[in-house]
């Protein structure tokens, strides 16, 4: 009989809770991994030299630890040099992993995107899932809101704190990040409904260091001039940081709280789109165009037409650009 490969994953945590969660899961025998492999475990706090792991090519775990000031999120790490997928493990382990756990590798070979499309990842990418939990399903196509304006805020402070401009990071709609009409990085927003609770599944893909296929952050900082670069595990710190913050918000006041910076950041205020709607014979196709206001309470776009009709835009579900193929419906005045 043909035996099992093994995927050696390594567990830490911030504080002793989370250490003791990483002790009992080594343990666990309900691990699971999509790949059909067995888990084996090790603990980062009982690795001796631990600067063998911490080398310079490597995510800087004792720095990312050292960084992190969440009360929450990103306290419990699972980290592997190489994985199928971090939003697999995550949402396939949610009930064996504390809330806020995050999942982190350098090379990811089956990474999950939009309608399902996979990809391999480069090197260089920072590519993570973290999980949350949450009673008001309303509510839920705000997250990637949130995780987008946290990345964006992470990264304006990273430069901040290195005493460069920050980089112009901007939000697409709805959850790709932008640098000088290149995509850098995209969230992902998975959930299950489950003994009334929201199981949320958070995965996040950043360029970091790798210029293809597109551009990096380094980049962007080099074509600025600046002597600094980005590390990884100081941008995820700084992005845990930052949600939090964002999350207590949003949970408190709604995404009304965080509507005004949001706005700042994306890249959409005012756009004119032409949507393409078929004719009552649905042989004639008519083009009208609407401008896009700002987000409708369900989370989709908000848009008047030529008119001064109110209109929620939603994507036809067919198309990789979400502003190709959008479909109005009217709002009640």
């Amino acid at each position: 009989m043909e035996q099992k490969s093994s995927t050696k994953l390594l567990l830490c945590g911030k504080s002793s809770e989370e250490r003791e969660v990483a002790r009992l899961l080594k343990t666990s025998n309900s691990f699971k991994l999509s790949d059909g492999s067995t888990a084996e475990f090790v603990l980062y706090s009982e690795i001796e030299n631990q600067e063998n792991i911490d080398n310079d090519d490597a995510f800087l775990i004792s720095s990312y630890l050292d960084s992190l000031s969440a009360s929450v999120f990103g306290k419990f790490l699972i980290y592997a040099p190489k994985l199928p997928s971090t939003q697999d493990i995550v949402s396939n382990n949610f009930d064996e992993l504390p809330i806020g756990a995050v999942c982190v590798t350098a090379i990811q070979f089956q990474g999950r995107g939009r309608t399902g499309n996979a990809w391999e990842s480069p090197k260089g990418c920072l590519m993570f899932s973290f999980t949350m939990q949450m009673d008001n399903g309303h509510v839920l196509p705000f997250v990637q809101y949130v995780v987008s304006l946290a990345m964006t805020e992470a990264v304006n402070h990273l430069c901040r704190e290195n005493g460069v401009q920050p980089l112009n990071v901007r939000i697409k709609w709805p959850n790709d990040l932008y640098i000088d009409d290149l995509k850098v990085g995209g969230i992902l927003c998975t959930s299950t409904y489950r003994n009334k609770k929201f199981n949320v599944c958070v995965g996040i893909g950043l360029n970091v260091d790798n210029r293809i296929p597109t551009t990096c952050l380094n980049a962007a900082l080099e074509r600025a001039g600046a002597a600094c670069r980005l590390r990884r595990e100081h941008i995820m710190a700084a992005f845990f940081n930052t949600f939090g913050k964002f999350y207590d918000i949003f949970l408190n006041q709604g995404f009304e709280g965080l509507e005004s910076l949001y706005y700042r950041t994306w890249l959409h205020s005012g756009q004119r789109v032409i949507i393409e709607e078929k004719n009552d014979n649905q042989r004639e196709i008519s083009q009208n165009v609407v401008t896009i206001q700002g987000l409708a309470a369900s989370g989709f776009l908000l848009a008047v037409g030529e008119d001064g009709e109110t209109f929620e835009l939603h994507p036809d579900g067919n198309r990789l650009d979400f502003f190709k193929g959008l479909i109005r419906r009217k709002l009640p005045v």
